[in-house]
């Protein structure tokens, strides 16, 4: 099965909203694993001390099927971090934790006002969150002569490839990076161009970037 391309968090973001009298603010982060969750989740504790909860949501990896992990932290079980993650799954993005920080104005919300708070707040930050692709990327080497420089560097825009190496000796030797969808249709244009004098050689596993 083929890796695909999913969108993940771009920059960081704080969004910030008071419901009764209670501070909810919402921080997004781009995660990438279990740990990394963990570690900007204390980030924001270690922040934000004297709050009453710091509810948390992540998925690590694509929005349906990464590692995902919730907290509620202190309120009510089932009224802050399930809903929260419910609100990311349904984002659709990948790579992303999500802590909402509370301090208690007085007021009790009640299961239903809580529920509504924290996946609102979530919504909130999504909402002024920017997105970009994560994609996976292959690794290409390739080996041909000084004739054939030209068409390759020609090529390389077309299939959205970047030069990582090159190396001058009898023949120029290129390893190139390039999203791996492309690879199949870039290798046959060389082998055409080149009447299958090129070496090519692409590595077994993705790149994410």
């Amino acid at each position: 099965m083929k890796n695909k391309a999913y969108p993940v968090p771009g920059p960081s973001i704080r969004t910030e909203d008071v419901i009764k009298k209670s501070r909810f603010i919402c921080d997004i982060c781009r995660v990438q694993s279990r740990d990394e969750a963990k570690s900007f989740i204390s980030a924001i504790k270690n922040e934000f001390p004297d709050a009453r909860h710091h509810c948390s949501a992540f998925i690590a990896g694509p929005s349906q099927t990464g590692d995902m992990g919730m907290s509620d932290d202190g309120e009510p079980q089932g009224t802050a971090g399930k809903p929260m993650l419910q609100v990311l799954q349904g984002s659709g993005i990948g790579d992303i934790g999500v802590v909402v920080t509370r301090y208690f104005g007085g007021i009790l919300l009640g299961t239903g006002g809580l529920v509504r708070a924290y996946s609102g707040a979530v919504q909130q930050g999504l909402e002024a969150l920017e997105i970009v692709m994560k994609v996976p990327m292959r690794i290409v080497t390739i080996e041909i002569g000084y004739g054939q420089e030209g068409m390759l560097r020609r090529m390389l825009e077309d299939f959205k490839a970047n030069i990582k190496e090159q190396t001058f000796g009898a023949d120029i030797t290129f390893s190139l990076i390039m999203p791996s969808d492309q690879v199949e249709a870039f290798t046959k244009v060389v082998i055409e161009e080149t009447s299958g004098t090129a070496e090519i050689m692409v590595d077994d596993e993705d790149v994410w970037l």
